[in-house]
C-alpha cells in the first residue's frame, strides 16, 4: 500500500497556510474534507445539511456523508475535489494534508485532480479494492459495480478486499476502467463521450464556476503581499475555489486556475478560462510573466515549475483568503 515520506519543513509550511487565519472573515478554515457545495438532500451522520453547511462543516474521520435526491462537493487537499452523486455515501478514513482517504460505500464519486505534490497521497477505498491517484486528471468510481475509470490521468489500483495487504497494483490510465472483483484484471478501454453521465455533466458545470471564481480572485490578489497558495472562499454558487503557487494549470473540463503571481508578472487570462485536455473553451495570448516572491512565473500544460514549496491552503490579509466565509 502507498506510504506516505514528508520532509519535515515541508510539512511545517504546509500547515502554516492552511490555518491562517482569515481577516474579516467569520466560518471555518478550509481543510480536507470541508464540505464545498450541496444541491438536494444530504446528511452527515444523519445530520440534515443546508446551503448554510457550506464552508461551515467537515467531513470528520470516521463520519459519513450521504446523498438522497441531491449532490455534494468536498475538498480534499488544495486543487483536489470529490463530488458525490445521488444516493450515495462516502465515509472519510484519513483527512489529513498529507494522506487523504475516502471509502465509497455505495453510489458514485468523481475525483478531479488539478494539482499533486509528491507529498500528497489521495487514496479512494471500493469493497474490492483501493485506488491511488497518482496525476492530476479526473476520476470517477462506481461502488454498485465496483468499477474505477479514468478520464485522464493516471492511478495504482490495488486489488482486494483486505487494504492491508501490500501487493501489487495495476495501473490504470487515461481512458481506461477496471472492475474490481477482489482478484487482479486487465484494465478496458472504455469511450470517453458515451461515460458522460448526470454527474460528469455536474462537475464540469461545478469545474467552471470554480475557474469562474479563480479568475475573479486571482485578480484581486495579484500583486498582493497577503497571498498564500490554497483555498479561498468565493462566497455565493461557488464555495471555495483553489488559488495555485505557480503558473496556470488547466483542469481536466478545460478551465484554467491561475496564480495571483501568474497574472501580475503579466499572464494572459485565456477567453476567461482556459484550453485544458478537452475542447478548446478560450482565446489566445500571451502566457509569460517573470519570477515574483520566489514563485517561478510561467504558463505550461497543468502549471509551470513548483517554486514557493507551499501546499497549504488558505491565506491571511486584508482581503480574507485560506478559509474565509461570508
Amino acid at each position: 500500500m502507498p506510504r506516505s515520506k514528508v520532509p519535515l519543513l515541508l510539512l511545517l509550511l504546509s500547515l502554516v497556510t492552511l490555518f491562517v487565519p482569515a481577516f474579516g472573515q467569520s466560518a471555518n478554515q478550509a481543510r480536507p474534507g470541508t464540505l464545498n457545495y450541496l444541491e438536494g438532500q444530504a446528511s452527515i451522520e444523519g445530520r440534515q445539511l443546508s446551503p448554510n453547511s457550506v464552508g461551515n462543516t467537515e467531513l470528520q474521520a470516521g463520519q459519513y456523508l450521504s446523498t438522497a435526491n441531491g449532490k455534494a462537493e468536498i475538498l480534499l487537499t488544495p486543487g483536489v475535489f470529490l463530488r458525490l452523486g445521488n444516493d450515495s455515501t462516502v465515509q472519510m478514513v484519513s483527512p489529513t494534508l498529507t494522506q487523504v482517504e475516502v471509502k465509497l460505500e455505495s453510489g458514485h464519486a468523481n475525483v478531479e485532480v488539478d494539482q499533486l505534490y509528491k507529498q500528497n497521497t489521495i487514496l479512494i477505498d471500493l469493497k474490492n479494492g483501493q485506488t491511488h491517484l497518482l496525476k492530476p486528471g479526473l476520476y470517477a468510481f462506481d461502488a454498485n459495480n465496483s468499477t474505477v475509470r479514468v478520464f485522464d490521468g493516471k492511478a495504482d489500483v490495488y486489488p482486494g478486499e483486505n487494504l492491508q495487504t501490500d501487493i501489487k497494483p495495476i495501473e490504470v490510465k487515461g481512458s481506461r476502467q477496471i472492475v474490481l472483483t477482489g482478484e487482479p484484471a486487465n484494465p478496458q478501454h472504455f469511450d470517453k463521450g458515451r461515460s458522460e453521465d448526470d454527474l460528469y455533466k455536474w462537475s464540469s458545470l461545478r469545474s467552471e464556476y470554480l475557474g469562474e471564481a479563480n479568475v475573479d480572485l486571482a485578480s484581486e490578489y495579484a500583486g498582493a503581499s497577503s497571498f498564500y497558495p490554497g483555498w479561498y472562499w468565493a462566497g455565493g454558487p461557488y464555495g471555495y475555489t483553489w488559488l495555485p503557487g505557480d503558473g496556470l494549470f488547466w483542469n481536466p473540463f478545460g478551465y484554467g486556475f491561475y496564480s495571483p503571481y501568474y497574472l501580475y508578472g503579466g499572464g494572459f487570462v485565456y477567453g476567461r478560462y482556459g484550453r485544458g485536455i478537452y475542447p478548446y473553451r478560450g482565446g489566445y495570448g500571451y502566457r509569460g510573466g517573470r519570477s515574483i516572491g520566489g514563485y517561478a512565473q510561467g504558463g505550461g500544460f497543468r502549471g509551470a515549475g513548483s517554486g514557493g514549496g507551499f501546499h497549504g491552503g488558505g491565506g491571511g490579509g486584508s482581503r480574507g483568503g485560506g478559509g474565509g466565509h461570508r
